[in-house]
Order: structure tokens, then C-alpha cells, then sequence
């Protein structure tokens, strides 16, 4: 009877503890699933190399996706954006931005600048020179007499990319500009933040920090064809700027310091039109750029977060929308693009088969006391937001 008793107990037991592991094992798969349902819902970041310089620094690639199967490619050489896909009319993701198919381009100058972060100073400053408190600091002239996005500028520096942990995902990419560098005044601390959004839209944060009083304009320098497939151009797209005025510019593009009214000229999008519609009519202006290579100051002049502008896409029904706190909007209809580069697509990338949406403050401001001032003093921060969101129509 004993034993009887013994074995009953000892059958009991051992019921007891496999069910107490089955239910651990099951707590265990619903834990994984319940943080693997997290990580889509919020979307990833992965890691991996790209290139090595010649100098033998390492170059590596971000991928950004979203919880919609967005994507975004983003390279430590320049903060160059690689890559950005986004849904069309019937949900068929497709690249957006141009880009270079190797990383030569990307690792030797960026000679369209495809993708890349602008500084010290985006846009242009009528020869490489500027004062500041009654110094004057010369540049580096990079096109023609001028100075051009920074000279030999951000874009072609490698910077220190990290991951942001959160609701979506984010890249911290942060470079430090040192006196002098490039001719401009003050050591730089430069702070980009890329974030891919549960709605379709990439967000840009701009932060910057200095010891010296110096001058900052940072924009980002995408090329966007919202068609999908860079064989075609942009000249059917549909544009958009919340824009009354824009800067006239003399023979090498600096601004002449005039604001124009739009009305009534080729350069009037307060209503969106195709781009191609007015780009080969004869003007001044038009002629000067090669086509729109030009600055457009918004009517509201404002300095929080609006919606600025929009780019469509009738076909594929790709509608994009420009959100920032800036003032103004470099337009560029790929103007100098000249069929030397292979494109993505297939072929060689033609003239205008990408446009730049710039936000940034006026060209050439720290040479023309009328426009807003660029300055940054210590203990100031420099601190901006662009947002380009995807959706369809």
C-alpha cells in the first residue's frame, strides 16, 4: 500500500512539473511574439558595410524600414541617403531618389552631390568670402568664382552614425567641423537625424553647436523622380510652393538681392502645375539657371513646422508632401545633369531625371544684411526640421 501510495505521488509530481514547464514555454513563445510584434510595428534598423576608403576608412550602410515596408538607405560617407522607397497607386513600393549604382561617386566627391548632407553653408556665397564682426573669411571657391554647398563641404566627410531607439526608426549621424575648416570660423558640432515615420514620411532633424560666431545653412541634397523609374523625367510632375516670392539671381547664379514677385512669371507654383510647362519659355531667368536653379521664399514667414509645398505624380499617384520651419526652398530641375552617370534604372541618368526641394535660408545671406541672418554665436543652437511625406492620390 505504501509503494501504491509512493508512485501515485510520484506521478502526480511529475504531471505537476511538466505542466508548469509547458506553461513557461508557452510564456516564453507568447514574450518572443509580443516583442517580435513590437519590432514590426515599429519598423528596424540594420547594419552593414558599404566601402573602405582609400584611406582605409570603413564606410558603413543603414537600412531603415518602417512597419509599411518603407525603406531607406543611408551610407556614414556624407549621410548620403542611397535609396528611398515609397508606395504607388496600386502599393508597389519603388526607389524614389537618384543615386550612383557603386560607391566610386559617393566615396570621391559626389560630383551631383546624390543624397548627401549640406554644410557648412547650403547654396551659394558670391566669392568664397564673408565678414563677421569686420573679419573677412575666405572660402573655398568651388563653382566658377563662387562657393558652393560648403566647399569641399560636408558631403564628402565621413560622420559617426548611431541608432535611435523608439516608436520608429532613426539614425543619429553626427560630425564635428573644426576651425577653419573650409575657411568658415568655429568648430561645428553637427547633429543629423534621419527618421523613417509610420506614415511614409522621413523626417530630418538639423542640430548644430559652435565656439565661435560663424555662419550655418544645412539642407539635404536628394534628387527625387516620384515616377519610380529614373528613364524618365520629372518635366510631368506636378509642383506646388506656398511660395509669393523668389530671388533673381545675376550670371553665376548669386542672388542679385531683389524679391520678386511670382505672379505672372514662370516661376509662379502657388497653384501646382507640370514643371515642364513653363521651363523652355523664354526668360531671363530661366535662362541664367538652365532651367529653375533658384530660391523661393515662402509667404507666410513663419519659423514653425508647415506644410510648404507638394510634388505629384499622375501616373503612379506618388504625392509628396514638404513640411519645414525654414524660409525659403532651393528648386533645382536637374539642370547640369549630363548623361555621363549610370543610373539605377538602366542607361545613364539624362537631364532632369531628378529634382532637388531644398529647404534652407536665403543664398548668399551673409553678404546681403536684407536677408535673414545665418549667424551662429556660442551658446545659441541651431536647430531646424524638414519632412518629406509619402501617401498617394
Amino acid at each position: 500500500m505504501k509503494v501504491l501510495k509512493s508512485s501515485i505521488c510520484l506521478l502526480l509530481c511529475s504531471a505537476m512539473l511538466l505542466s508548469c514547464k509547458e506553461t513557461k514555454k508557452e510564456e516564453t513563445v507568447t514574450t518572443e511574439a509580443a516583442a517580435n510584434a513590437t519590432t514590426a510595428e515599429a519598423g528596424s534598423v540594420t547594419k552593414s558595410d558599404y566601402a573602405t576608403t582609400k584611406d582605409g576608412v570603413k564606410i558603413e550602410k543603414y537600412t531603415l524600414k518602417n512597419a509599411n515596408g518603407m525603406t531607406m538607405e543611408v551610407i556614414t560617407m556624407g549621410g548620403d541617403i542611397l535609396s528611398l522607397t515609397a508606395p504607388n497607386k496600386d502599393g508597389k513600393y519603388e526607389d524614389v531618389v537618384l543615386g550612383y549604382t557603386t560607391p566610386d561617386y559617393y566615396l570621391n566627391g559626389n560630383p551631383y552631390f546624390f543624397g548627401a548632407i549640406i554644410g557648412r553653408y547650403g547654396n551659394r556665397i558670391a566669392k568664397g568670402k564673408f565678414s563677421l564682426d569686420g573679419k573677412e573669411h575666405q572660402l573655398t571657391v568651388n563653382d566658377g568664382p563662387n562657393s558652393l554647398h560648403g566647399g569641399k563641404g560636408f558631403f564628402g566627410k565621413v560622420w559617426a552614425a548611431e541608432e535611435v531607439k523608439g516608436d520608429n526608426p532613426s539614425l543619429k549621424l553626427s560630425y564635428t567641423s573644426k576651425d577653419g575648416e573650409e575657411g568658415y570660423p568655429g568648430t561645428l558640432k553637427t547633429v543629423v537625424t534621419y527618421t523613417l515615420t509610420k506614415d511614409n514620411a522621413v523626417e530630418i532633424k538639423y542640430e548644430a553647436e559652435t565656439d565661435k560666431k560663424t555662419i550655418v545653412n544645412l539642407t539635404q541634397h536628394s534628387y527625387f523622380n516620384l515616377s519610380g523609374n529614373f528613364s524618365n523625367t520629372i518635366l510631368d510632375e506636378e509642383l506646388e510652393l506656398k511660395a509669393g516670392n523668389f530671388l533673381p539671381v545675376d550670371a553665376t547664379l548669386i542672388p542679385t538681392g531683389e524679391l520678386k514677385a511670382v505672379a505672372g512669371t514662370p516661376f509662379d507654383f502657388t497653384t501646382a502645375k507640370q514643371i515642364g510647362k513653363d521651363i523652355n519659355v523664354t526668360d531671363d531667368q530661366l535662362k541664367k539657371g538652365g532651367g529653375f536653379d533658384h530660391c523661393w521664399i515662402f509667404s507666410d514667414n513663419v519659423k514653425t513646422v508647415r506644410e510648404v509645398g507638394s510634388l505629384y505624380h499622375k501616373a503612379s499617384g506618388r504625392f509628396m508632401q514638404i513640411y519645414t520651419d525654414q524660409p525659403a526652398i532651393q528648386f533645382y530641375s536637374g539642370n547640369f545633369i549630363d548623361g555621363t552617370k549610370d543610373s539605377k534604372s538602366g542607361g545613364k541618368y539624362q537631364k532632369r531625371s531628378g529634382l532637388c526641394l531644398e529647404t534652407q535660408h536665403y543664398p548668399d545671406a551673409p553678404n546681403q544684411p536684407k536677408f535673414p541672418s545665418t549667424v551662429l554665436s556660442p551658446g545659441e543652437k541651431y536647430s531646424t526640421t524638414t519632412t518629406y511625406k509619402f501617401s498617394v492620390k
